[in-house]
């Protein structure tokens, strides 16, 4: 055979492409198989200690029994697929109750959206029980205020202890930090000043011994210099306190439009990323900020105007294949109701209903929200408030129980021809694709929303799932 090109004409620009791919693989490793919380529930650190997920997770389970006693009752508030054709009586709810429990596989196929339903719900409580909170970040911003330095500094402290208890009891949330103030002029040393005595308590307590996922979150980051800044005073700290060196990771906040598109007109954001020298883990955007200091009043400061949409692509796009994770951000509505019953009595008739039509309106716009950022693949957001745990989860749930079917039948496809095929075919082509799935069934079994028998099901293995590499399953069929 023929060739045109000589080794000496090849070899200098196939050497200088080496050198670019690599640099192009440094910036751009690929999305993390880790586990990524599905939300963050910021609580003032005012109100932490040890167990408070545990006492969220029971007011959430007391608010679902309240407003939404059965399955049946949540399918219809936020509108699950299906939910219409279900029966309104409470006897009629029994018997299919009854039935799904008895045969939920069969249910499965004779009545689709009863089995959701069903599936949701117990799955919920289930989850409520055993993991009500993934990720709980001490918040010493919005949820907290600006209160007296002394008031501020005891409860840094105190958070500190409070944390270094949850770590000797067991009790903390799998993902844990601390929000603290802003970089800007007017809060840059209190916050810095409370970043120092929680992290100089908690070196004290546990000798250096961090929470598992442990991260400070910098809220409203404006410009790389006051993330890099952050990242300096986290060296020191390290250094001085005997945390071991880069394990205080951080997160930022995007909730202003500077962070999105800087004063010469460029991206922003993967720069703000870099400023951490590596140290950062994950992009928040922040939506009711974000929308405000584009001059949105506050009747259409919604999750789903056009301008968080953009804001959110920018963000989505500048963090492909970085394994810097994103978060959206959070519903404000809160499912409170409006009537508080009196110290020795109880609330009239109209009082409940009125509460009951409060709550469940905020649920299904918090319900809808979540399935906004979810198609948007936005898998992690905000949550504020215990009544919205049941339907974050709720949420969620649905998402990867009605996307289950399509994404079993395609990771089977992909299973069966990495077993006929080499890493040099369409398997290895198609390698990014494949780890898509995979990602899909990771984050459903990682909170609860599938179980390891739906996912081995496809024909994949649970030790191949733990393995979290489509390229490292593919190679080991196909060799």
């Amino acid at each position: 055979m023929k060739l045109t090109l000589t080794d000496n004409e090849t070899q200098p620009i196939l050497a200088a492409l080496e050198e670019s791919n690599k640099v192009h693989s440094d910036f751009y490793p690929g999305d993390s198989s880790d586990r990524q919380q599905v939300h963050t529930v910021y609580g003032g650190a005012n109100l932490f200690k040890a167990g408070s997920a545990q006492k969220l997770g029971s007011l959430a389970v007391r608010n679902l029994n309240t407003y939404a006693p059965n399955f049946v009752s949540l399918a219809k508030i936020v509108g699950l697929t299906g939910s219409e054709s279900l029966p309104e009586s409470s006897f009629e709810i029994a018997e299919l109750e009854k039935a799904c429990a008895a045969d939920p596989t069969g249910m499965k196929t004779t009545n689709p959206a009863a089995w959701l339903a069903y599936t949701v719900y117990e799955r919920i409580l289930a989850k409520l029980e055993r993991e009500p909170i993934e990720d709980n970040r001490i918040d010493f911003e919005d949820g907290y205020g600006n209160r007296p330095d002394e008031e501020e500094d005891a409860d840094a402290v105190r958070c500190a202890e409070e944390v270094a208890k949850g770590i000797d009891e067991g009790n903390l949330p799998p993902f844990i930090g601390i929000r603290i103030k802003t970089f800007t002029e007017e809060c840059r040393q209190r916050s810095v000043r409370t970043l120092d005595l929680f992290l100089t308590r908690l070196a004290e307590l546990k000798g250096g011994q961090l929470p598992d996922n442990f991260v400070i979150t910098l809220p409203k980051v404006t410009h790389p210099e006051q993330v890099e800044a952050l990242a300096k005073l986290l060296d020191i700290i390290e250094e001085k306190c005997g945390y071991a060196a880069g394990s205080l990771k951080l997160e930022i906040m995007i909730e202003t439009t500077q962070s999105i598109i800087d004063k010469d007109g460029s991206n922003q954001v993967y720069s703000l990323v870099q400023a951490a020298n590596g140290r950062c883990r994950s992009a928040i955007f922040g939506t009711y900020d974000y929308t405000a200091t584009c001059n949105i009043t506050a009747a259409y400061q919604t999750h789903t105007h056009p301008a968080s949409d953009f804001a959110r692509h920018v963000l989505q796009v500048s963090m492909a294949g970085t394994g810097v994770t994103i978060s959206d951000g959070a519903t404000t509505v809160m499912p409170i109701g409006p009537h508080k019953a009196p110290k020795d009595g109880q609330l009239t008739n109209d009082q409940i209903l009125e509460n009951s039509r409060v709550i469940h309106a905020a649920w299904k716009l918090h319900f809808e929200n979540i399935m906004h950022s979810l198609k948007h693949a936005y898998y992690q957001g905000w949550d504020l408030n215990p009544a919205q745990l049941p339907i974050r989860y709720a949420a969620v749930y649905s998402f990867f129980l009605e996307g289950l079917p399509d994404a079993s039948a395609r990771l089977s496809a992909f299973i069966n021809k990495a077993a006929q095929a080499t890493l040099v075919g369409n398997t290895f082509d198609d390698a990014a694709t494949g780890q898509g799935l995979l990602n899909f069934f990771l984050r459903g079994i990682a909170c609860g929303a599938i179980t390891e028998e739906e996912a081995v099901a496809t024909g994949i293995t649970m030790d191949e799932l733990k393995s979290r590499s489509f390229v490292h399953i593919v190679s080991n069929r196909a060799g």
